[in-house]
């Protein structure tokens, strides 16, 4: 998403915000918030709030604090009036329905970013959008690893042959350079999995090598570590080659900070941001 954009979206989510007057608690209407979240019909985006509530509860937290059903009169085309259920939401609220709406909508890949912080300025919500892609990206990672584990351990290779496989496929991607040469050159310990301090595309680029293979895997009922690893080795030096094209080598971009770190930064903003969104007043009789 451009600088425009989150400018754009920004404002729209501004203006969408009400604060109750007696006690100053921000808050959004969940209707309000569907279609710029990138939801057409209540039903669907009902399952998101519900999946928000679920994780509220997991947390510990009282979930009237942040979700307050509610019923609104909407007009019709002929003027007249019908209720419909809503849903008063505090920012936390907001958080969590973005943190369980689909990450394949830009508009909830914004709003992850946009309820996370308590301020506006646009140039956190886009490091905050930055960093929370790189986390998605090592978190496919990891699904698509564990994918592929699992697939070839049933086609008679152990963890051992997953690991030789894995790391022939670093060397294929990063130029010939091993893992353990990355590593070194990154100044990370051993028992540190590199993909933890690579930069978001050279993520992503592990990540598509790595669900070809998959692909490739089960679609040609591969088996055995030499003919599982050669197609890995192949798919790295395809995505490597494709890189090759825009000018990037992989085993040139710089480390980024250890991805331990960003997800502990974000479970104390999840924290702070428990306390800053304040809760909703107890309904009125």
């Amino acid at each position: 998403m451009d600088t425009t954009a989150v400018q754009k979206m920004t404002n729209h989510f501004d203006d969408l915000s009400q604060t109750l007057p007696e006690d100053g608690i921000e808050f959004w209407f969940a209707r309000d918030l569907m279609e710029p979240l990138g939801y057409a019909r209540w039903e669907n985006f009902l399952t998101v709030i519900r999946r928000a509530i679920d994780s509220c509860e997991t947390t510990g937290c009282a979930v009237s604090d942040h979700f307050r059903g509610v019923t609104k009169m909407v007009k019709l085309g002929s003027g007249a009036e019908r209720p419909v259920d809503d849903f008063m939401l505090t920012r936390y609220a907001c958080y969590l329905i973005a943190q369980n709406g689909d990450p394949r909508k830009e508009a909830i890949a914004f709003a992850q970013s946009y309820f996370a912080i308590q301020t506006r300025k646009q140039e956190l919500i886009e490091e905050r959008m930055r960093l929370q892609a790189r986390l998605d990206a090592r978190e496919r990672l990891r699904e698509s690893e564990k994918t592929l584990s699992q697939n070839i351990y049933e086609r008679g290779v152990d963890d051992a042959g997953f690991g030789r496989i894995r790391s022939q496929g670093d060397a294929a991607l990063f130029g010939g350079h091993t893992t353990q040469t990355m590593k070194e050159r990154f100044g990370i310990t051993k028992t540190r999995p590199l993909a933890d301090f690579l930069p978001t595309l050279t993520i992503a680029a592990k990540n598509l090598a790595t669900e070809i293979t998959n692909h490739k895997v089960s679609q040609e009922n591969l088996h055995g570590e030499g003919a599982i690893g050669s197609e890995h080795v192949q798919n790295n030096k395809s995505v490597r080659n494709m890189l090759g094209e825009r000018g990037i080598k992989p085993e040139q971009l710089p480390p980024e900070e250890d991805i331990k770190k960003l997800e502990r930064r974000v479970k104390s903003e999840e924290k702070k941001l428990v306390r800053q969104s304040g809760t909703l007043p107890p309904p009125k009789e």
